[in-house]
């Protein structure tokens, strides 16, 4: 169950504005390659996330449902895992059907960073789901599968994990920006015990 890809979970990624180098052709192949991958969405997701607790266990930690689960057989057949699975695939699909309208991708995105932030889901895990995304649907997509390929779901994956990061960040400094504001607005107590 090897996959030779590296980096994409702790490269250092670009700035923002990596979609918006994605060719016309890398666009093209995203999208016809998820017409293949998006019948086999539900094991996709489930490979994914088997994979990602398999190789970054510390990972599960996110997951309350997941955390004390060593058994990867049982995670494989857990329903939790798959809705969740199905509903990263399902932001994949919405991210592949946005990719020629990138401010709703961005909104997408964002929202999605700032949501993981009240999960307290940290930034660090986020590229290690597109690099196992990558290693799940290379054997499903076979001799269609190729390193141009590889390239753009890269190149889209490092570009969402920096809004989803971007969304994060702002959720964090609004909640700490709130937390200030409120404790500064409750009097202080004074001590008043003889």
């Amino acid at each position: 169950m090897g996959c030779a890809i590296s980096g994409l979970g702790s490269a250092p990624r670009s700035e923002a504005g990596a979609a918006t180098h994605l060719t016309e052709a890398q666009v093209g192949m995203i999208k016809e390659s998820w017409k293949v991958i998006q019948e086999d969405i539900a094991k996709v997701g489930i490979i994914m996330f088997v994979r990602l607790f398999e190789t970054h266990p510390e990972c599960k930690d996110v997951f309350f449902l997941f955390r004390d689960v060593e058994d990867l057989e049982r995670l494989r057949t857990s329903r939790e895992l798959r809705a969740h699975g199905l509903r990263v695939m399902s932001f994949i699909e919405k991210t592949v059907a946005r990719l020629d309208q990138l401010e709703r991708l961005d909104l997408l995105a964002l929202e999605l960073g700032k949501s993981h932030y009240r999960y307290n889901a940290p930034p660090k895990y986020y590229g290690y789901v597109g690099t196992e995304f990558i290693c799940a649907v290379q054997p499903i997509l076979k001799e269609k599968w190729m390193p141009e390929l590889e390239e753009a779901w890269k190149a889209l994956f490092q570009y969402v994990t920096n809004i989803m990061k971007q969304g994060y960040q702002e959720e964090e400094r609004t909640k700490h920006h709130h937390l200030l504001v409120s404790s500064k607005e409750r009097p202080e107590k004074s001590n008043t015990a003889l």
